[in-house]
């Protein structure tokens, strides 16, 4: 029997973008599928479209929004398949999206993570994301994004996570390693979960066969996200850095902080900057809830401080 993909889909308000996300799930050629969409008490309508349209969809309705991570993790602990995948509902994956996925995870036993290519809705031959890096001066990012797809990423190969947007995950890993931290709310919660999967020993796969178009930013940004980069960064480091990683790479972690407040501070005009401020001094505040979290973390650690220091970069592409 073929491996049941369990597709979990956060939704927001997200009524306008549900049609298309939904249409292109239903014309998969992997066999078994389960669709589930977990709705953070929606006002838009949203639940009354998915019964009507979308009977085949499994809803669990929200009294409250509970953010992506909260939506996500109440998704997969509801999910029955083998692999869950965490799929944004402002985007259109390509028929063989989830077959390709299946297929990674089939020939590749030490993967616990599979990266999709995320291309730009509206621009379909530049990127997204190719999967995320992770810097030595504590920087996460996307691979090759806004670049234009010319083959540069046509080579399947180990990359640090997977964007939420749409990533893959074995159950038995996550039953390993558990889900999203709650207390990221939105933002930083893949790397966070990324950060997991390696420290674990298992491995993220970026498989370019595996496509997804993507509204960037259209249910979330702004204000919002500036708030939860900026605060959540700072949990990711705390939570997840070994401890000789601190020692060799804290000054410039430490440093690229102290650059990226002075930048909020210079535009303190700008609503973004001072959320961004907001968030890094709610991160600082937050500390002591990260170093307790900090010890279950680092207890997964099967791996050396040389093999996590080795998925790291210092350029930021990746």
């Amino acid at each position: 029997m073929p491996v049941t993909l369990s597709i979990v889909i956060p939704n927001w308000n997200g009524a306008r973008f549900l049609p298309v996300c939904l249409e292109a799930l239903r014309q998969q050629t992997h066999p078994a599928l389960e669709v589930l969409i977990v709705d953070n008490a929606s006002s838009d309508g949203s639940q009354d479209l998915i019964q009507r349209e979308y009977p085949w969809v499994k809803l669990i309705e929200l009294p409250t929004n509970t953010g992506f991570t909260g939506a996500c993790n109440t998704g997969m602990r509801a999910a029955t398949g083998g692999i869950v995948a965490l799929l944004n509902n402002d985007t259109e994956v390509d028929p063989g999206w989830a077959a390709a996925v299946v297929d990674a995870f089939a020939r590749h036993p030490e993967v616990g993570s599979v990266a999709s290519k995320m291309l730009l809705f509206e621009k379909r031959d530049h990127i997204h994301t190719t999967g995320d890096f992770f810097t030595t001066d504590g920087r996460a990012g996307n691979r090759g994004v806004w670049q234009k797809d010319e083959g540069q990423f046509d080579r399947e190969e180990y990359v640090f996570s997977a964007c939420g947007g749409s990533s893959a995950y074995r159950r038995v890993m996550l039953d390993q390693i558990g889900l999203l931290d709650d207390d990221f709310f939105f933002s930083g919660e893949d790397v966070d979960l990324g950060w997991r999967v390696n420290l674990s020993g298992w491995r993220c796969l970026y498989t370019p066969a595996a496509i997804v178009y993507h509204h960037l930013s259209a249910t979330g940004g702004g204000v919002t996200a500036s708030y939860y980069d900026g605060r959540n960064l700072i949990f990711i480091l705390v939570k997840n850095l070994p401890g000789a990683l601190w020692r060799k790479y804290g000054g410039q972690i430490l440093r690229a902080q102290a650059r990226q407040a002075w930048a909020a501070i210079r535009a303190w005009r700008g609503q973004a900057a001072r959320a961004k401020l907001r968030g890094m001094i709610a991160g600082i505040i937050g500390l002591p809830r990260m170093l307790r979290k900090r010890r279950s973390v680092q207890a997964l650690c099967r791996v050396s401080a040389a093999e996590i220091d080795a998925l790291l970069t210092s350029d930021g592409v990746g």
